[in-house]
């Protein structure tokens, strides 16, 4: 099969007829005309054989970047700690890399779901560890309001003062490999396979 790549187009642009060409993703048809319903470039996919009619389709020109939702899992890393917050820049939303930058904020309430009054943010997270996280509220202009209080949701890497990758040993340590140190670390419960 081969592509044709057109000129750019704007959504509800007239494309060509509906006896020319078969309806592709981008595109919508009324009363026999083919519209753009995105905007993006025009291509015209060849059929390979030739009982078929071409297929237009107009795709965009770059992906969409994923956007975090309330209740989606995000991965992050700590960029700065403060006494009452954690400062996170969000990197992943589900599975899928975010192209734009993201702010969001664990609040200390919000890091573990018993015992709120004993937790302290320093003994929780350090700036660059990876977090994963849960996306609670929307937030205000600047960030969104993640909470770790899940099992699962918590610290999934963490390099140790000696420079090692830190493994965890329970729910709030991590020990180096290297010098055997133990580091206080809100730990995320491993995913199982």
């Amino acid at each position: 099969m081969s592509t044709t790549k057109g000129e750019a187009v704007a959504p509800g642009q007239r494309l060509g007829y509906t006896a020319e060409y078969q309806q592709g993703p981008g595109t919508y048809e009324r009363d026999g005309l083919l519209y753009a319903s995105v905007v993006g470039q025009r291509f015209i996919d060849q059929p390979t054989s030739n009982d078929q009619l071409p297929v237009m389709r107009v795709s965009r020109e770059k992906e969409q970047s994923a956007v975090p939702e309330v209740g989606s899992v995000i991965t992050g890393k700590v960029v700065r700690i403060q006494p009452l917050q954690a400062v996170i820049a969000i990197m992943v939303v589900g599975n899928i890399p975010c192209k734009e930058d993201f702010m969001g904020v664990i609040r200390l309430q919000d890091i573990r779901a018993t015992e709120k009054d004993k937790v302290k943010i320093y003994n929780s997270f350090r700036p660059g560890d990876i977090v994963k996280a849960e996306v609670i509220s929307l937030g205000d202009a600047k960030s969104y309001y993640l909470s770790t209080a899940k099992n699962e949701l918590g610290v999934i890497y963490a390099t140790s003062l000696a420079g090692a990758t830190m493994i965890p040993i329970s729910w709030q340590e991590m020990q180096c490999p290297k010098t055997k140190a133990i580091e206080l670390r809100k730990c995320a419960k491993p995913a199982t396979a």
